[in-house]
């Protein structure tokens, strides 16, 4: 599909009650997503692979239309678009189960697929609260970590501003299009994180934030990230709902211990009490990941790229056809295939003959 099917594609997913049906297609290792990213299809035959009542054709010209409008925008904002098949979408985010087709993305794209950690916390943060934000944030970007986090006020400020002190990279991610900062005291916050890392959101631009956004934009938090530490929750707290995602996406959960007096530690205290890991400093986030090392010469403030997973699985002289390569890098067809050929176009692999590959 082009570019702008992908973006109808996501203007129906939040606007045409496809949802489900666009979720099934996406996580579905083969089928109809499959022909589409590799046959070339339209948008026409893949709505109506997914769900024939997408693919009505006032449906799909009101999609169009806003997905024309969409791009218009992010063009003359300086707006990057990626859509679910473009090799700079995180692969992370693209295995949990319900990925967004399209991410919208102010920044360096790059820094999505930097090893990561989500600091999260409450809006109304204490002084002790937001003090260990900052610090968790500041130690984290030293050691080459990327810290995600919402851009709220309290616990997520802290962290964006302890990771940008630290000279790191950091990433806001958003219940709004990524061109509507809110709240709107952190438009300073925003635009000095966007020269260090990126917002992203799965809305487009334009969208205001509203509620219900919020918990969708939480799915996102954990996802592009290895772990969450919920620095302080109170029982009904929004970051509870950020660590109940990434426990269903497989990602580590700890949290920061607080003040046994002060009722916005019972969330957090809940989490410690059914077995999230105490923490107490970085390192205590560090034992459980391997972040990556920092490299002289990368985007400002970013730490250094994973290396490629289906590079990292090939030994130097030996050649792998397809098959063997879907096994060992975990990815399957639809999405190795443009890794295949960006790793080609920069020589860091090379096609022989009968499809093989091999790393030189």
């Amino acid at each position: 599909m082009t570019l702008i099917d992908w973006v109808a594609l996501g203007m129906l997913w939040w606007k045409g009650g496809g949802r489900a049906a666009i979720v099934r297609w996406l996580v579905d290792p083969g089928g109809a997503r499959q022909m589409a990213v590799l046959s070339g299809a339209n948008l026409e035959t893949v709505t109506r692979a997914i769900d024939p009542s997408l693919a009505r054709p006032g449906r799909l010209a009101r999609a169009r239309m806003a997905a024309e409008s969409a791009l218009e925008t992010a063009r003359a904002a300086g707006i990057t678009v990626v859509p679910w098949s473009d090799i700079r979408y995180p692969t992370a985010l693209a295995a949990i189960a319900d990925p967004p087709p399209v991410l919208w993305i102010r920044g360096a794209p790059d820094a999505l697929r930097t090893s990561s950690v989500a600091v999260v916390g409450s809006r109304a943060g204490s002084a002790y609260a937001r003090a260990v934000g900052g610090e968790l944030g500041s130690g984290l970007a030293q050691r080459g970590v990327t810290v995600v986090s919402g851009l709220a006020r309290g616990v997520d400020a802290a962290a964006h501003h302890g990771a940008l002190a630290a000279d790191g990279c950091t990433i806001g991610v958003l219940g709004s299009g990524v061109d509507i900062v809110y709240p709107p005291e952190h438009t300073r916050l925003a635009r000095d994180l966007m020269r260090r890392g990126a917002l992203v959101s799965e809305l487009p631009p334009g969208t205001t934030p509203r509620p219900a956004h919020f918990p969708q934009r939480n799915r996102l938090i954990s996802g592009l990230s290895q772990a969450v530490v919920v620095v302080e929750a109170s029982e009904r707290s929004g970051s509870l709902i950020t660590a109940r995602l990434a426990l269903e996406q497989g990602r580590d959960v700890m949290a920061v211990p607080g003040n046994v007096l002060n009722g916005r530690n019972r969330g957090a205290h809940a989490l410690i009490k059914d077995g999230a890991k105490v923490v107490e400093d970085v390192d205590d986030i560090l034992e459980e990941i391997q972040p990556a090392e920092r490299v002289a010469g990368n985007s400002p403030g970013c730490g250094s790229l994973p290396e490629d997973p289906v590079l990292r699985q090939l030994s130097r002289g030996e050649s792998y056809d397809l098959d063997d390569l879907i096994a060992l890098s975990g990815l399957d067809g639809p999405r190795l295939l443009p890794r295949l050929l960006d790793l080609e176009l920069s020589g860091r692999v090379v096609r022989q003959e009968g499809g093989r590959f091999v790393r030189p």
